[in-house]
């Protein structure tokens, strides 16, 4: 009966299933994956980290140029004071005025060159943190990456061979059953469930008197009126 042979696919599909899944979840695969996310990360770092140290020589050596120019205008400003002294008190304020600004501008940008000094040694100390780690990672995910590619190779052959046998069983399902079967496989694992005295397997729900007079032994298929899984009754056999 085609609900006998939908039930006996069913097992080697989960089968084949539950052994993918188990591949999916493979300590060395979610090792793998995990050395794999760290290492992506690490390379944004690194850019991040390269990016920032672009714009810091950008601005250190803008700041470096502004400071040379203001010591040649500071300097050029003392030379006139010396060589022409100011006669009056307001001129000796207004020359003292400029001199102490400009010497006020000077100490500003000493102090955002010390200050980039110090992150600028900052990002390379993380620039080489960032690369000896990665290259310690990525060694080690080389290894790992060997290790499971074999592994992976043995379970792929199990796999194919559990789908092959689910497929064969298959051949003897009508296709419109065969496509609701995948369709509630969708959602509702496993998509199948016996019916236990009036109560869906499934869920455990109680089923409907007309939804229970409508099973039998037939190949009409009838769902759970709650989960909407396919309902199956073994066919007695003599």
């Amino acid at each position: 009966m085609q609900l006998d042979a939908l039930w006996n696919y069913m097992q080697f599909d989960m089968e084949a299933d539950r052994f993918e899944s188990g591949m999916r979840k493979s300590p060395n695969r979610l090792k793998l994956l995990k050395q794999r996310d760290f290492l992506l990360e690490q390379q944004n770092n690194m850019k991040k980290v390269e990016s920032n140290i672009a714009v810091m020589n950008d601005r250190l050596e803008a700041v470096r140029d502004e400071a040379d120019r203001l010591q040649g205008v500071l300097a050029k400003l003392t030379d006139e004071l010396r060589e022409n002294p100011p006669e009056t008190i307001e001129e000796i304020e207004k020359q003292l005025a400029a001199a102490q600004k400009l010497e006020g501008t000077l100490r500003q940008y000493e102090q955002e060159l010390a200050r980039m000094r110090k992150e600028s040694e900052q990002l390379d100390r993380m620039q080489r943190d960032i690369r000896t780690s990665a290259a310690r990672t990525k060694a080690e995910y080389d290894e790992l990456k060997r290790s499971y590619e074999v592994e992976f190779k043995d379970a792929q052959v199990k796999l194919n061979e559990l789908k092959a046998r689910a497929e064969e069983e298959g051949k003897a399902i009508e296709p419109t059953m065969m496509a609701r079967y995948r369709q509630i496989k969708q959602h509702a694992m496993p998509p199948m469930a016996k019916l236990n005295g009036d109560r869906c397997g499934g869920c455990n729900m109680s089923l409907p008197a007309a939804t229970r007079d409508h099973l039998n032994t037939g190949n009409d298929i009838v769902e759970c009126d709650n989960c909407g899984r396919i309902l199956f009754v073994p066919t007695m056999r003599a």
